[in-house]
């Protein structure tokens, strides 16, 4: 596996990881504190931040050549 190939799915796995630590913070977690809250909006933030990096990183590697 390439490490372009290893970043691509080392960024689809980061954001499932965010997608479901949201999901917890704000549907399974057993008590709702301030931190979980928080870390609940940080992961939303970085579920829609990864996919955008990816993009991004992909359109830029693809124009690498080595």
């Amino acid at each position: 596996m390439s490490l372009r190939a290893f970043h691509i799915v080392f960024i689809t796995v980061s954001t499932l990881l965010f997608v479901f630590l949201s999901v917890w913070a704000f549907a399974l977690a057993p008590e709702r504190t301030a931190t979980i809250t928080t870390l609940g909006v940080i992961s939303i933030i970085s579920a829609l931040v990864m996919p955008t990096y990816g993009v991004y990183f992909y359109r830029k590697a693809r124009k690498i050549i080595i």
